[in-house]
């Protein structure tokens, strides 16, 4: 899944802005720095840092499917390696267990082991007459 890319709500509300300022004067300068040169330079910077970002993205997204098919093929040629063992050598032979299979003389069978039933049952004992009005005791 491709990852979201960003979209600045200030961004577009200081294009907007800009646009608007514009229409008062083009050169407008309020002081402090605060001219609309500079503003619509501090625009273009954010959109140009934004473009880079979602960018990045993509290509790390790119990147990642790139990864995930390697490594299914790496997957892929691990089994075929270890069949190629085993068919040249044996699946019981000491080669075969040197390239990580489990030789087929060694694999343990799987036994049905029926579980012990439990026959005991838990015993509650109430007494209501000994407690002298409190809640009735359980013991086990």
């Amino acid at each position: 899944m491709a990852r979201r890319k960003r979209t600045s709500v200030v961004l577009e509300k200081a294009v907007r802005r800009a646009a608007s300022i514009n229409s008062i004067d083009p050169r407008l300068d309020l002081g402090n720095g605060l001219t609309l040169p500079a503003f619509s330079t501090l625009i273009e910077t954010m959109r140009s840092k934004e473009n880079a970002y979602n960018s990045a993205l993509s290509s790390l997204d790119k990147l990642y499917r790139e990864m995930l098919e390697t490594e299914s093929e790496l997957g892929d040629m691990t089994e075929q390696m270890l069949m190629a063992v085993g068919t040249r050598y044996g699946k019981s032979s000491i080669e075969y267990g040197m390239a990580g299979g489990v030789p087929k003389n060694q694999r343990r069978k799987g036994q049905r082991e029926k579980s012990p039933i439990n026959n005991e049952q838990p015993s509650f004992v109430a007494s209501m007459e000994s407690n002298n009005g409190k809640k009735p005791a359980a013991t086990t």
